[in-house]
């Protein structure tokens, strides 16, 4: 079987418990005169997590047990909630259409990727975001909500105008959204007995580019 994405949404009970965040990869050379060389290899960061953590009855690990077999394992991706980091909007904040800048008009450009900013100004991060929750995206245009003329992908997160924004307008755009994960492992090992007495099982999921 060739490996494929799947939008299913690992069991979100589960998710809600879930540890883990955003990793980043740096080498690190220390010079004979105490200064260090430091080199980002990655210009994204990558989210690994522990779904392991929020297994809470056997009712849960049976559920993580289907949808493991029904994604054979680390073959194909799938979208995962981020308990921590799902939204537009910082958390507990609702979603506006203004919660992210996503471009600037130029008169011709008609399509736009989702993105989330991390930090302000020249050293904050950019994050694409390429799994929208279907019905939750908002956008807005120059300052105002609009939906007509607009259409957004929830695969890709792209969002297209049928006009192409004036030369100077703002592109903005709310959503909440989900991170494209794989099991980060084939062999799914469950024990009844000792999950009851208080040993979770890991469950390793890391983020993919799908």
């Amino acid at each position: 079987m060739i490996a494929s994405f799947s939008e299913e949404r690992f069991p979100l009970r589960v998710a809600f418990g879930t540890a883990g965040g955003p990793e980043r990869r740096t080498d690190i050379v220390r010079l004979s005169n105490g200064y260090e060389n430091r080199n980002q290899r990655t210009r994204h960061s990558w989210r690994r997590y522990d779904a392991g953590s929020g297994v809470r009855s056997v009712e849960d690990l049976v559920a993580v047990l289907h949808f493991f077999e029904a994604r054979r394992g680390r073959l194909n991706g799938f979208r995962f909630r981020d308990p921590f980091d799902y939204a537009s909007a910082p958390g507990g904040v609702a979603i506006t259409a203004f919660d992210q800048r996503i471009g600037i008009g130029d008169g011709e450009t008609r399509a736009f990727q989702l993105v989330k900013s991390y930090g302000s100004g020249d050293d904050a991060y950019v994050r694409p975001i390429g799994k929208p929750v279907p019905g939750s995206v908002r956008v807005g245009l120059g300052g105002a909500v609009t939906d007509a003329g607009v259409a957004v992908d929830a695969v890709s997160g792209r969002v297209s105008f049928t006009e192409p924004p004036a030369a100077g307008a703002s592109v903005t755009a709310g959503f909440e959204f989900d991170v494209p994960v794989r099991f980060d492992m084939d062999h799914l090992s469950i024990n009844v007995a000792a999950f009851e007495a208080g040993d979770i099982p890991s469950i390793p999921l890391v983020e993919v580019r799908p």
